[in-house]
């Protein structure tokens, strides 16, 4: 099915590849002049349309962000409501009615007492702002030297400097600085890749004694924060081991480290709660980061909660005047407190959480079935969040034919409809949450369609 190209979204085509060789993307591949690309042009629910009128399934939900679904007027109602109302206000002089209900509403669903929200610009900005605070937070202790940060191999974090040090996707890193000695990268928690023989339990453990022998390693005077993705996403849906998180976070409260929780991609349903750490994994951390599902990605937009337990240990510490310098121009901007707001309206009042509980399972079980083909190696995921993983005969996960083979699955989905995003050897998955039973066999039986023909090519 196509429906015509919008005429007022249309450039003519020599005019289209002469600025898009101006446009530097993210992760722009700076050999070659450009690359082609789709230009989309609409969006409603799960599907998007490109300029020529063709329609696919977006089955990354643009960036793991496009939770509610595209088209959603209720969101550019209020966006639109609140920029002719009050399009700016400074963060650093004014306050709003608008950004305490939104709070109100958000400190409410966060885990034990993470009541306090410092709102940013994006996830990156996010990360960047919770390690920062860390950082803060010990020099009012008077612990200056407490600042080593332990992070995980394939997390992904950011692209600031400080949270594209943090992020451990070594590929990421070529001709890139990071920040020198300050953090430390210990396995991935991926069950797949654990060693024959050895059970899932053994496997934790061992990921359990490496961290904390790390932390020994390093000094837990010097060891400020452990940061982790529930699940990470852009490391190719890693779901760890079950007890996994509760263990590492015992770990820290052992040595006095604290536990940043990632939620930028899991948080606002994506898990099947609105804050996963605690629902899906037991823990309650010291801070949690999340962006994307926040607004749906209608606008950009962070927060991060932060345990009201460390600032009672701050204001009993600090009898002077002590300022957290950081923040944006952009923090609770008014247009993006009214998307976040509007966002949470749909979320509730269509009650996607219990949809994607009901839906989940279903999405993990068509996914599930790919594993028949002799392409797949492994196939995960958790809600409305999956990956397959393909090894070619003969080839290791890092080998560059799997994600040859990937790039060629990739444009057969495009040509059946489907959007997927390969990530080396993994298709991950991430599609709004309003999508329906009917869609996600539409999205396998597309995937499934995908990788046999390009196994036999």
């Amino acid at each position: 099915m196509t429906t015509p190209p919008l005429d007022d979204a249309r450039l003519e085509p020599h005019t289209r590849q002469r600025l898009d060789e101006q446009v530097v993307y993210p992760w722009a591949d700076v050999s070659v002049r450009s690359t082609p690309r789709t230009f989309l042009a609409r969006g409603d629910g799960v599907y998007v349309w490109d300029t020529d009128g063709n329609r696919y399934l977006d089955g990354p939900g643009g960036m793991w962000c496009v939770n509610v679904g595209h088209g959603r007027a209720e969101i550019a109602d209020a966006m639109a409501a609140q920029a002719t109302t009050l399009g700016y206000s400074s963060p650093w002089s004014f306050g709003s009615d608008a950004t305490l209900e939104l709070t109100r509403r958000l400190v409410a669903e966060s885990p034990g007492d993470l009541d306090h929200v410092f709102y940013t610009t994006c996830g990156s900005t996010a990360v960047d702002s919770a390690l920062r605070f860390v950082f803060f937070y010990n020099n009012c202790r008077g612990k200056p030297d407490k600042k080593q940060i332990i992070a995980r191999v394939n997390g992904y974090h950011g692209s600031t400097f400080l949270t594209g040090t943090v992020s451990g996707k070594t590929s990421d890193k070529a001709h890139m600085e990071m920040v020198d000695g300050l953090v430390h990268h210990v396995s991935e928690p991926k069950p797949a890749d654990r060693r024959a023989g050895q059970t899932v339990e053994q496997f934790c453990d061992e990921l359990v004694e490496e961290f904390e022998s790390a932390i020994v390693d390093i000094g837990p005077d010097r060891v400020a924060a452990f940061i982790a993705e529930p699940v990470l996403g852009s490391g190719g849906v890693v779901v760890p081991p079950a007890d996994y998180h509760r263990r590492m976070l015992e770990v820290c409260r052992r040595h006095d480290v604290l536990y940043i929780s990632d939620e930028v991609v899991t948080a606002f349903g994506r898990l099947g709660h609105l804050f996963a750490s605690e629902h899906e994994f037991g823990i309650v951390p010291d801070l949690i980061t999340t962006a994307k599902g926040l607004t749906s990605g209608y606008v950009p937009m962070g927060a991060v909660f932060i345990s009201a337990r460390l600032f009672d240990e701050l204001r009993d510490l600090r009898a002077d005047p002590t300022y957290f310098t950081s923040g944006f121009t952009y923090s609770a901007h008014p247009v993006a407190v009214a998307a976040a707001s509007a966002n949470l309206d749909i979320i509730e009042r269509e009650e996607l959480i219990a949809h994607v509980r009901d839906v989940g399972p279903y999405f993990q079980q068509r996914l599930g079935e790919l594993s028949d083909l002799e392409p797949v190696w492994d196939v995960r995921g958790v809600g409305l969040m999956g990956a397959v993983e393909v090894r070619l005969p003969g080839t290791a996960a890092d080998d560059a034919r799997n994600a040859a083979f990937l790039a060629t699955v990739d444009r057969l989905c495009q040509q059946r409809g489907l959007i997927l995003r390969p990530v080396y050897s993994s298709c991950v998955l991430s599609p709004p949450l309003v999508i329906t039973r009917a869609e996600i066999d539409q999205l396998a039986d597309t995937l499934r369609s995908a990788l046999v023909d390009a196994a036999t090519a």
